[in-house]
């Protein structure tokens, strides 16, 4: 185990020929994939990892300047290809790492048989002939809010991301893996996310995109997922599905992990 791996925690499971890499989103870890990895351990190799900056990496070695923007991320995950040598992966991304990949798609294309993107979006603030969601207005209170009382922010945020039953397991986790992150660098990384536009780099993906949806997503409203469909360069192809939140493979496994499975497996026909 390289250093590389070593400080994104890397997980390597199954024996398959082909490659599944599992990216986590914001606030969360590698555990998030937790009811899809049984499904898929049997037929394929798994990679997971944790983001830097996630709450089980070192905070230490968390480079403000390297993650001021998300190809800091992206080049994270070209390097654990690398030193794995994966040839080319299926790569499934959730939130932001769904747009990290497409970013490490972009730079390396030799490396991805596939994107599979849940709850992605290549822009948060609305725009003059764009919407995704929120105004800067919105942005500025929640970042205001963080700075203020961190542990206080996480318990509201939480249930508002995922959506349905406040008493949920789901909630319970993304709360707890929320709160692990240090202060700081979650609202740096909240910020970066947020803050981000990179609806010009849509055009510039080769690689076939599996664009998969809540119908319900505080985060990314549906049309999103239309707009990206509308705006990737390469094939793509959007299922919606039936479930609230932004964490679905979290909060509805029973409706989501067979969605992925399907989209994991087959090719998109034209």
């Amino acid at each position: 185990m390289g250093i590389v791996e070593e400080a994104h925690n890397v997980k390597i499971l199954g024996s398959g020929e082909q490659t599944v890499v599992l990216a986590h989103g914001f606030g969360t870890d590698q555990s998030v994939w937790k009811h899809l990895v049984p499904h898929l351990v049997d037929d394929y190799k798994i990679i997971l990892f944790d983001n830097m900056g996630a709450g089980t990496t070192n905070p230490d070695y968390f480079d403000f300047e390297r993650y001021s923007s998300l190809e800091g991320y992206a080049y994270d995950v070209i390097a654990i290809l690398e030193d794995l040598k994966i040839p080319g992966c299926i790569y499934v991304g959730h939130s932001v790492s769904a747009m990290i990949g497409v970013i490490a798609s972009i730079a390396r294309p030799d490396l991805f048989t596939k994107l599979v993107t849940v709850s992605a979006s290549p822009r948060y603030l609305n725009d003059s002939d764009y919407y995704g969601g929120f105004e800067q207005e919105d942005l500025d209170q929640l970042f205001e809010a963080m700075r203020s009382n961190y542990k206080a922010w996480c318990s509201g945020f939480a249930p508002l991301v995922v959506g349905g039953d406040m008493d949920s397991v789901a909630i319970q986790e993304f709360s707890r893996t929320l709160f692990n992150m240090r202060p700081d660098i979650a609202l740096s990384v909240l910020q970066i996310i947020f803050l981000s536009d990179l609806r010009h780099l849509l055009a510039r993906v080769t690689v076939p995109c599996h664009i998969i949806q809540s119908m319900k997503d505080l985060a990314v409203p549906v049309v999103v997922s239309e707009y990206l469909h509308q705006h990737l360069g390469g094939e793509s192809i959007v299922e919606v599905m039936s479930t609230e939140g932004h964490l679905p493979q979290l909060s509805s496994p029973d409706v989501v992990i067979p969605v992925l499975l399907r989209h994991i497996r087959h090719v998109i026909v034209v």
